[in-house]
């Protein structure tokens, strides 16, 4: 889980993929964080990708390395609604201060569970991280 977080966190932005009805949704994501040994992404509930995530919490995401590997993460995302949770969220990213805040109503934080995430290369075999 480490090594996944480290990668997106390096690349800054990630995108994110969801489902509404039979279309997939993907989003440019930029939050990941580690909080009490889970991976953590954040958003805002009143956004069109916190609902899909709730009717339909199987998420993707996908994002390209700066070494040209490029990585892909399967997970179900969990809402955490944990005070606690959020803010440590928003201390990691004290620019999100000054559009969420721990206990606004809006802000949310969802953990990846049952993910399994794949590191590809042109050169190289895939690695696969469980967690």
């Amino acid at each position: 889980m480490n090594e996944v977080y480290e990668y997106l966190k390096s690349i800054g932005t990630y995108y994110l993929a969801t489902s509404e009805g039979d279309q997939p949704r993907v989003r440019p994501f930029g939050t990941i964080d580690i909080f009490e040994g889970k991976l953590y992404i954040q958003t805002g509930n009143v956004k069109n990708v916190f609902a899909q995530m709730k009717k339909n919490p199987k998420i993707e995401i996908c994002a390209v390395g700066k070494d040209n590997t490029w990585i892909r993460v399967t997970a179900t995302a969990v809402q955490d609604d944990r005070v606690e949770a959020r803010q440590h969220m928003l201390d990691e990213y004290p620019n999100l201060k000054s559009m969420y805040a721990a206990d606004d109503g809006n802000c949310e934080v969802l953990y990846l569970k049952n993910a399994t995430a794949t590191v590809y290369s042109f050169t190289e075999k895939p690695k696969t991280i469980k967690f």
